[in-house]
């Protein structure tokens, strides 16, 4: 790949790669890294950029295994030395003052929904992601991951399941 076709990548969809890695690390750092080494990995592999094919998908693809690399390296790590970290505090501002109950809610409703979908298993949880915060197709998504379409769509179909039943084991939707 040259540097010309990488500059015109990271101007078209550059924002919606961000966006996905911000989506697997779950840490702005760490996020701002892989996306980092995607277009790093796309520039070193010297391939031919094929604009008839859906380029953006060779670049999530890039990302989703990057990162599933450093997660099977981060759990060999932690088998041998586990790590603490020492910072969880996050701290949520109200958007406004108008009605601070309903605001309070929704951000824990929010909440709940973002710690449920981190919880979810990796099979799940990246289709997801896929599907809803990036629009993109079924097909597509069987590409990137490797799996068969009807395997995304039970995927989708249990990751919406998984979410429903805790949130109503929680207290919400009833």
């Amino acid at each position: 790949m040259k540097a010309w076709e990488l500059e015109k990548c990271i101007d078209e969809f550059g924002t919606e790669i961000y966006r996905f890695c911000m989506k697997l690390c779950m840490d702005k750092a760490d996020a701002e890294d892989l996306y980092q080494q995607t277009f790093l990995k796309a520039l070193e592999s010297g391939m031919e950029l094929d604009w008839e094919q859906n380029p953006k998908a060779l670049f999530f693809s890039f990302a989703y295994n990057l990162w599933k690399s450093e997660q099977r390296k981060n759990a060999r790590r932690s088998a041998i030395a586990p790590c603490v970290n020492l910072d969880e505090t996050t701290e949520h501002s109200l958007r406004s003052a108008e009605n601070i109950e309903e605001n309070l809610s929704r951000q824990e409703l929010v909440a709940e929904t973002q710690k449920i979908i981190g919880s979810l298993p990796e099979k799940v949880r990246i289709p997801l992601t896929l599907y809803y915060l990036f629009d993109q197709p079924v097909d597509e998504i069987a590409k990137e991951i490797k799996k068969p379409p009807g395997t995304v769509k039970s995927r989708l179909f249990k990751g919406r399941s998984l979410i429903k039943k805790r949130l109503e084991e929680l207290g919400y939707g009833k």
